[in-house]
């Protein structure tokens, strides 16, 4: 038997990607390598200066022997250990590859084509990479000085609006919205749009009037709030993040998971991780002196330090007569040390490191500025 297949014409340019998709421009990590240098200072992608725990190093050891087998794609053990920590639901918490993939979930499951998601002028990347591959407008709100604005979000909020995404603290500039702040933004928006609350850097935040969000995500059906174990925690490579928020959001959510999204190791040195509260409270003690440090130390110069309440920090040189970020930023990687460009060409953004690390950022933007 015979069988005709209809083939359609060849154009010669292969398969042809989804315009929206087409239209996005790839992440960019932060650099790693300057040429000429064998072992730079790498400060530009806000990394734990002191690496993992110890005890998530031994726990990533030990199931060497178990590689073979699949994760718990439940992920128990993890978000057991996490509930415990912070205090929370383990039932509604659901662990990734990196919080970032908890927020692409998120965004796929509740932004479509025509929709919108809000966000402010800074924020994470990938946010409006997801919702710009969804096929959604991505609305930016402006801010003042450096901080997140509640007005300028809720004035352009819409029937079109499906979800409004806040890193809290904000990247790169550092500085958090505060807990009455948020309230006004929850009360404010109609409960069938999505308030994600990305607190990739809520581990370093001290200030009494600061709030990760849990309670939110337990009083509202709408809020999400999503963790990482890439900074404070210092397993950026192993890629594991997580999202606390209502069960019906957490189940939407499963539905389009994979089975085993958070490898076994990475689940097994998270769990080590965020039990260790000892390191954690190291690492937090250390970044918040040398914040102090550092915009004292640079402020002398008359570089303009953001306030940050993260491990990192951004700095105008606009009031250094004669310098600039680009020229600062050249000048740090001459003296072997990488800064992340910011997306505001006056600013540069770096993180805060060991002691050495720090003391070497003060020498060489010392050394330029009096230059």
């Amino acid at each position: 038997m015979s069988t005709n297949i209809a083939k359609t014409e060849r154009s010669g340019t292969g398969p042809q990607p989804l315009p929206h998709i087409e239209a996005l421009a790839p992440y960019k990590q932060g650099k790693s390598e300057i040429p000429g240098k064998a072992e730079p200072i790498k400060l530009s992608s806000n990394e734990c200066c002191f690496g993992p725990s110890p005890a998530a190093v031994a726990a990533y050891k030990g199931v060497a022997g178990d590689l073979h087998r699949y994760p718990d794609g439940a992920q128990r053990a993890l978000r057991n250990a996490i509930g415990e920590a912070y205090g929370v639901d383990s039932d509604r918490i659901v662990c990734g590859n990196g919080s970032e993939e908890v927020i692409g979930l998120l965004v796929r499951c509740f932004v479509g084509p025509g929709d919108e998601l809000l966000l402010p002028q800074n924020h994470f990347v990938m946010c409006s990479i997801y919702g710009r591959g969804q096929g959604a407008d991505v609305v930016l709100a402006p801010e003042h000085e450096h901080t997140v604005d509640v007005d300028e979000l809720l004035t352009r909020v819409t029937e079109r609006t499906r979800m409004i995404g806040i890193a809290n603290p904000n990247n790169p500039t550092g500085t958090y919205l505060p807990r009455d702040e948020i309230q006004r933004l929850i009360d404010n928006v109609s409960s069938n749009v999505v308030i994600l609350l990305d607190g990739a850097y809520a581990q370093y935040v001290t200030a009494p009037d600061y709030d990760p969000g849990f309670d939110w995500a337990d009083q509202h059906d709408n809020v999400f709030v999503t963790h990482t174990f890439s900074k404070i925690y210092g397993l950026a490579g192993l890629r594991i993040g997580w999202g606390y928020g209502p069960a019906a959001i957490v189940a939407t959510l499963n539905r389009l998971r994979t089975p085993f999204n958070a490898s076994l190791a990475s689940m097994a040195a998270a769990t080590a991780a965020v039990q260790d509260r000892t390191f954690v409270n190291r690492v937090r003690e250390h970044t918040n002196r040398w914040q102090l440090r550092l915009r004292d130390e640079l402020g002398k110069l008359g570089i303009h330090v953001v306030p940050s309440v993260a491990n990192f920090y951004l700095m105008h040189f606009e009031r250094v007569p004669g310098k600039s970020a680009n020229e600062a930023g050249r000048w740090l990687e001459d003296s072997g040390i990488i800064p992340r460009p910011a997306a505001d060409d006056r600013c540069l953004r770096i993180t805060v490191g060991t002691d050495e690390e720090n003391e070497a950022v003060i020498r060489s933007l010392t050394d330029y500025v009096t230059s």
